[in-house]
């Protein structure tokens, strides 16, 4: 496994195996994936977005109810207002055949723009998590700052070397570097309206990221495989991150139907559309895609609230034309395994990547930090409390 650059605690040292699954908000990333990816060696992710403030607090005691093992929690930056909120009424119009069809009406796009921030992270500092990561932005330097006195973990989401730069400067501990091949939505720090769906693939964007920051890289983006997983470690990151992968499992919350999409041949494509919410995201080709892509204006939070009711009614009606199914570019190798079946795969087919097929170096090493986390009697605590000194190896937590 790639080291992290001088001074720079490694994400690894929180957990044995260089897998993450990752945050994937909607009701895929529950606590029993969670759990079950870091009780196999990985590290489980909730995502706290679009759940209120007591929905993730009470996902947090699941969760520490089924693993002693680290974890985190994921959180949606505040979105700024759009300049053109006409464009988001004449998006509505274009939808009330689908309001119609579907016999529900759309939500009202000023439900919420904030994702409830500020209350999440009072939680958050209160009862600290081992790691804490962020989507949509970059926080500011005294809210990691509070997460560093309190001895959590902070990454933040970037699709640029710039975004890496901002994440540094701010004070984070490690970035998750999202290629443009991830599925789900892309975590650019600000939409901007005249994109074109084109963006930076995994293995270019951590050379770029690795040269203008010295933080420890999480890689993600369309990854399935553990021949991948190889590859990007060696191209410098400290641990990938999956989500696509883990959507699959049994113990993910996702819809059935988004399940069987993956490898439905029906489903062949994927395409970043804002179709769905109004922020570039990466989904099944489907007729909701085709039909509204083209039309759908750059408003997010402000059209995901406009079409959740919508999306809500295909699911129950069955209809898979008419769902947000996120997947990556991998999606077609996709394996329905419990996730700690697939988590002890990965690891196989890395390891087999990366040694040729010989025996890999013993791994207790790099796992001291996280073994030690197993004793509750510890200075810092049981794991699951984020006041352990593995985390990060911080000495102020």
């Amino acid at each position: 496994m790639s080291s992290a650059p001088s001074g720079s605690p490694a994400p690894s040292d929180l957990f044995r195996q260089p897998v993450i699954a990752a945050p994937m908000a909607g009701g895929a990333s529950n606590p029993r994936l969670a759990a079950a990816v870091s009780e196999a060696g990985g590290l489980g992710f909730l995502a706290a977005g679009y759940k209120t403030t007591d929905g993730m607090y009470q996902e947090i005691k699941q969760i520490r109810g089924l693993t002693s093992r680290p974890f985190g929690v994921n959180l949606f930056m505040p979105q700024p207002r759009i300049s053109d909120p006409s464009a988001v009424e004449v998006y509505r119009q274009q939808l009330a055949g689908e309001s119609t069809w579907y016999d529900t009406p759309l939500g009202d796009p000023e439900s919420g723009r904030d994702d409830g921030y500020e209350a999440k992270l009072a939680i958050l500092r209160d009862d600290p998590v081992p790691v804490v990561s962020f989507t949509f932005g970059c926080p500011a330097p005294e809210v990691l700052a509070s997460f560093a006195r309190a001895g959590t973990y902070t990454v933040v989401t970037v699709t640029t070397p710039d975004e890496a730069q901002a994440a540094r400067w701010a004070g984070a501990d490690a970035v998750c570097v999202q290629g443009i091949e991830a599925g789900g939505h892309q975590g650019t720090h600000r939409d901007d309206p005249a994109a074109d769906g084109t963006g930076i693939g995994l293995l270019t964007l951590i050379a770029l990221v690795r040269d203008a920051v010295d933080l420890p890289v999480i890689a993600t983006g369309g990854l399935m495989r553990g021949s991948q997983i190889a590859a990007v470690l060696a191209a410098g990151a400290s641990a990938a991150q999956l989500g696509t992968a883990f959507l699959v499992c049994p113990e993910s919350g996702a819809n059935p139907l988004h399940k069987q999409a993956m490898t439905n041949p029906l489903f062949v494509r994927t395409e970043l559309t804002r179709a769905f919410t109004g922020r570039p995201a990466r989904g099944l080709v489907n007729r909701f895609l085709r039909e509204h892509g083209p039309y759908a204006p750059a408003a997010y939070p402000e059209v995901h609230h406009l079409t959740t009711g919508l999306r809500k009614a295909a699911a129950q009606a069955g209809d898979p034309q008419g769902m947000a199914l996120w997947a990556g570019q991998g999606h077609r190798m996709a394996r329905a395994l419990p996730a700690a079946d697939l988590v002890d795969t990965l690891v196989a087919e890395w390891q087999h990547t990366a040694w040729q097929g010989s025996e890999p170096p013993e791994a207790a090493e790099r796992n001291t930090a996280w073994q030690d986390q197993e004793d509750p009697a510890g200075d810092g605590g049981p794991a699951g409390t984020g006041r352990t000194a593995a985390v990060g190896g911080r000495e102020d937590s």
